[in-house]
């Protein structure tokens, strides 16, 4: 184990896992002792220099992290799942197996990202509805963002909306409102544009980008 990290009691690291220079695993959040919450991390994780992994945690194998990645506490995320440089996964949030989101990402609590969706760079994902209403923390929800769905470069999805399976979100888009199962949206307003099925590769590697999902 890499002596410049810090591994707090009640963590388990599956076989052949490799924690980077300055990482913290376990970290106790507010009003929790060290130990308490039990952190599961599967076999053959990589854990990047200056990740911190709250407590609780439940992570399936073949994990990786970027550089200074974030992640709160009681979380449940699957297998082969990969968050880049920067990115920062507020609590109880729920992400699949497959998954995949790049560098400068923010996923808040109470989101859903199921199996084998993309995150793009950049991408901010909202969960309060009113900021600084006296009840907002009583009804924060983050986007659930269904299977295969990809969000481009620097999107940003309100509060409570669904992102259909295999759907599209365009790069810069800002999403107000729920997207349909391959369905294509871009613009400020976001906007349905076309469908997954009628992209076309510009460079004619293929006839259909997704064509075999």
């Amino acid at each position: 184990m890499n002596t410049n990290a810090k591994i707090y009691p009640n963590v388990q690291l599956g076989d052949g896992s490799v924690v980077g220079d300055f990482s913290i695993v376990g970290l106790p959040p507010r009003g929790r002792e060290p130990g308490e919450l039990k952190t599961e991390i599967g076999a053959g994780a990589v854990l990047r220099s200056h990740t911190v992994i709250y407590a609780g945690n439940v992570i399936g194998d073949n994990f990786q992290t970027g550089h200074g990645v974030m992640i709160r506490e009681e979380n449940e995320i699957g297998r082969d799942v990969s968050i880049g440089t920067g990115s920062v996964v507020e609590h109880h949030v729920k992400i699949g197996n497959h998954v995949r989101i790049h560098s400068q990402a923010f996923v808040p609590e109470y989101s859903i990202l199921e199996d084998g969706c993309w995150i793009g760079p950049n991408v901010v994902v909202t969960n309060a509805l009113h900021p600084l209403c006296p009840k907002a923390k009583e009804c924060l929800k983050g986007a659930t963002i269904r299977r295969g769905a990809k969000v481009g470069a620097n999107a940003t999805l309100l509060p409570d909306i669904e992102i259909g399976t295999d759907a599209l979100v365009g790069a810069g888009s800002v999403v107000v409102k729920d997207v349909p199962a391959r369905a294509v949206v871009t613009g400020n307003p976001a906007q349905i544009v076309k469908t997954i099925d009628a992209l076309r590769c510009p460079y004619a590697l293929c006839e259909k980008p997704y064509s075999n999902e």
